[in-house]
């Protein structure tokens, strides 16, 4: 008896007319929302061309599998939340300055796409090299951008510790105060999916403030020195978020 060969998935395609290109972002799109809704396991090929209102014979010409739509949406939002986050930074004329603005886009990112924890913890289980690649791509280009600062005499820590550190704490803040907002804690298991739903939450002005000077205090003393003299206050989540996919890889 002989062994049957493994069948080869077919390759994706890429497109190459404007409206593959749409067609394929509306599936990546629609994955997002299942994904986030539905969770991997329970979600489906069928769920997922549905949503985007295309048969599965169109899913299969740009993606192999639902774990290569997976994989892909954890790629897709990786460069979308490093380009928001670099394109905000960008317009700060100090390190400080840079990290102020770089978490109000961090955190309006993540209103206009709460998915964003979901899928990524869940990468945890069915992609871990897609989980790995997300934060290191991210911590990357955020060492670059702390190393010019330190080398300028702007701040005194560890470029590569503080992006770990930096990013650890946008992560945590956008958790309790964004999505989990004030609404309260479940009083069984039944109760938990109504206890954390609803729409996402600005970070009050002044857990951003003491974010802010907590972060003043661990980038050392030239940050200490700086001076903020506008609000801290961060960017409602109705602010709108770049929709950009850029090709490039950003620096926060």
């Amino acid at each position: 008896m002989t062994a049957r060969t493994p069948r080869t998935p077919r390759t994706a395609l890429i497109p190459r007319t404007a409206k593959g290109t749409a067609t394929r972002a509306r599936i990546l799109a629609s994955a997002e929302t299942v994904f986030a809704r539905s969770g991997y396991t329970e979600a489906s090929i069928v769920r997922i061309t549905e949503e985007a209102g295309v048969g599965q014979g169109t899913f299969y010409l740009y993606f192999a599998s639902k774990l290569a739509v997976f994989e892909e949406l954890v790629d897709d939002l990786n460069r979308r939340v490093r380009h928001t986050m670099s394109e905000a930074a960008a317009a700060g004329t100090t390190r400080i300055e840079s990290e102020r603005l770089g978490f109000q886009g961090f955190f309006a990112f993540t209103a206009a796409h709460p998915a964003l924890y979901r899928i990524v913890r869940e990468a945890e289980f069915v992609s871990p090299r897609a989980l790995r690649s997300h934060y290191t791509r991210i911590v990357e280009g955020y060492s670059e951008g702390l190393a010019t600062a330190r080398d300028a005499g702007e701040i005194d820590a560890d470029p590569e510790i503080a992006a770990w550190l930096l990013m650890g704490i946008g992560e945590m803040v956008g958790m309790r105060w964004v999505l989990w907002g004030d609404r309260a804690l479940p009083d069984s298991a039944d109760d938990s999916t109504t206890a954390i739903a609803g729409p996402p939450q600005a970070v009050p002005a002044h857990v951003f403030d003491e974010m802010m000077r907590f972060i003043q205090r661990g980038l050392g003393s030239a940050a200490l020195a700086a001076t903020t003299d506008h609000p801290l206050s961060p960017v409602p989540p109705t602010s709108p978020v770049p929709p950009t996919h850029p090709s490039k890889e950003d620096t926060p």
